[in-house]
């Protein structure tokens, strides 16, 4: 099936790290909002490291991002995939990320899972030249990492942060 990336990027003028994932699952797709799908550990996480409550909608996720200076998107703009499947990623299409680069302070980059940090490193280095950082995939799919590490690996991102 082929994806278009139909979400917003989630970003300002002040935000310093972008967070990118590979296209939004199915589930987001559907409720229209990253990292969606309730199996998904991402805002878990997230809630984890910045010891902050994350409710579960999308203002509270909105401002909790702003708050810390952090932007989401994903790395494509198009694709084929079958369901949510990264490995079946074909046919692609990336997003501008140096349009969030020039309308903000961005110079941190992380990527979550490894489809999206090797789309990154081949197609959107060589333009933004901001080597990005890998990070484990937060999906339930990747159930080889628990919840514990996948926080322990994600506090890099504390180093970024000012709290």
């Amino acid at each position: 099936m082929i994806v278009n990336h139909e979400l917003k990027p989630i970003y300002n003028k002040d935000s310093k790290i972008l967070i990118l994932g590979s296209i939004p699952s199915v589930k987001s797709r559907e409720l229209k909002f990253y990292y969606a799908n309730p199996q998904n550990r991402f805002w878990k996480v997230l809630s984890c490291v910045l010891n902050e409550e994350i409710k579960d909608d999308i203002d509270s996720k909105k401002a909790i991002l702003c708050k810390y200076n952090i932007a989401l998107w994903d790395v494509l703009a198009k694709c084929r995939i079958n369901l949510s499947s990264d490995s079946s990623i074909k046919d692609i299409e990336v997003n501008d990320i140096n349009l969030l680069i020039t309308n903000s302070n961005i110079t941190t980059i992380f990527t979550t899972g490894k489809k999206a940090y090797d789309l990154y490193m081949k197609y959107c280095y060589p333009k933004t030249n901001i080597e990005a950082y890998y990070l484990p995939s937060t999906s339930s799919a990747n159930a080889n990492m628990s919840l514990d590490k996948l926080i322990e690996e994600y506090k890099i991102i504390l180093t970024f942060i000012k709290i």
